[in-house]
């Protein structure tokens, strides 16, 4: 399918899976391009968006030049580049803070910016680099966009995924900026009350509606531990759903938001996906069984989610060359268990047509990772606001080989055409 070119062109850098992707096309963006440095993901991403290209690649070896001629950009205005650059720390003092080798991917985001000069641009962050001596390199990073010709919005704000129809707490660092030539945005504003994790009551004169609950996101999937096909496998066919609650009957495409202009992807909504189950030892679920919704299972230190709550923040996990532990889940509100990748998804905002790699760790992974959809969705209507643009709902996109959802590091490095080994391979001990 070719790019839609009624609709405004995006680029994400640091895509990982396309949280972030997803929630700027939920707003009317095309995602002409993403680029995401390990392959397995890169390959998750080409599956959940086929339409644009794809590069697994480093940032650091990639020029703005190439993502134009290497995609159906070409030399057409693009109109938003986004991302989320890691940073590692701060530099000794007398050194520039974007000099330490430690945040060489910052500085390659700015430059990134600059290449392709688009109107706006958007970089997500930890809430973290707003606070002590990470300010510094903050600073240097809007310096370093106004001296290219950049205005920036200030004062910059961290935002909270919950203010923004999402059941979980999640604060993320925003910052927006535009060409020179181009209107500033300005911030979006919360959209609903958010809930709270714990077994709090709710406001009594809440400004805003509440937010969707836990039992929302999760009370239409059926348990997965009583589907012996998630025993080995992901996916579970000709499932019985429950009655969807309205935030659910969204992600199940039974409905369709007024503010969501994303392409439609075709899908079976018969079948479960990403819900292999985890084996817990009878211990486990004696435990998670006592633990009171809305507590913190001694033991564990796993948080069983509060039904009427919100879901604490949900995390990645440690890299491959880090021991490749998973998160801490939380246990899920009802059964004495913690949730699946899909559960950890819908608490995410993720629509059910949107698939992970099969495997759990790598699943859990590029949700901790990621920014919630409808927090992108409300940044990104807040751009397209700025531009005066009306946005437009995309046409139906068939979703990619599902084979891509499978590939191990060798595999996802063949297809891509990786000759060097670029992601360390998983050791656990």
């Amino acid at each position: 399918m070719p790019l839609d070119y009624t609709r405004p062109l995006a680029v994400d850098l640091f895509a990982g899976a396309g949280g972030l992707s997803l929630g700027l096309e939920q707003a009317g963006y095309e995602i002409a391009a993403a680029v995401e440095y390990d392959p397995i993901h890169a390959a998750v991403h080409e599956y959940n968006f086929p339409y644009g290209k794809t590069f697994a690649r480093d940032v650091t070896g990639i020029t703005g030049t190439e993502i134009r001629s290497k995609s159906e950009i070409g030399d057409r205005e693009i109109a938003l580049v986004a991302g989320g650059p890691p940073c590692q720390g701060i530099s000794l003092i007398g050194r520039r803070a974007i000099d330490d080798p430690r945040n060489a991917l910052l500085k390659e985001y700015v430059r990134l910016v600059l290449e392709l000069q688009p109107r706006h641009f958007l970089m997500e962050n930890v809430a973290g680099l707003t606070v002590g001596k990470h300010r510094q390199l903050l600073t240097e990073v809007i310096d370093l966009l106004s001296d290219g010709g950049y205005q920036v919005l200030t004062p910059y704000r961290v935002l909270q995924a919950a203010d923004y129809g999402t059941p979980q707490s999640r604060k993320r660092l925003i910052l927006l900026g535009a060409r020179k030539d181009v209107p500033l945005p300005h911030y979006p504003e919360p959209l609903v009350t958010p809930r709270p994790i714990r077994n709090k009551p709710l406001p009594s004169d809440p400004v805003l509606p509440f937010g969707p609950s836990v039992n929302d996101a999760l009370s239409d999937i059926p348990d997965a531990h009583s589907i012996d096909e998630l025993l080995d496998g992901d996916t579970a066919s000709n499932v019985v759903y429950g009655t969807p609650s309205d935030y659910a009957a969204e992600l199940r495409g039974i409905t369709t938001a007024a503010d969501d202009f994303s392409h439609p992807r075709r899908f079976d909504r018969s079948v479960l996906t990403s819900s292999n189950r985890t084996n817990h030892t009878s211990t486990s679920i004696e435990r998670f069984d006592a633990t009171t919704p809305g507590d913190v299972e001694p033991v564990s230190r796993f948080l069983r989610l509060n039904p009427e709550g919100i879901c604490n923040t949900l995390r990645a996990g440690t890299a491959s060359d880090r021991g490749a532990f998973t998160a801490p889940r939380p246990i899920h509100p009802t059964y004495p268990r913690v949730i699946t990748v899909r559960e950890a998804a819908r608490l995410h905002g993720y629509p059910d047509w949107f698939r992970f790699h099969v495997t759990k760790w790598n699943g859990f992974r590029e949700i901790g990772n990621s920014v919630p959809a409808r927090l992108g969705r409300a940044i990104g209507s807040a751009l397209l606001k700025a531009d005066n643009v009306t946005p437009t709902r995309g046409a139906t996109v068939e979703l990619g080989d599902p084979a891509l959802l499978s590939m191990n590091a060798s595999e996802a490095e063949k297809y891509y055409g990786i000759e060097e080994r670029v992601i360390p391979q998983r050791d656990r001990k």
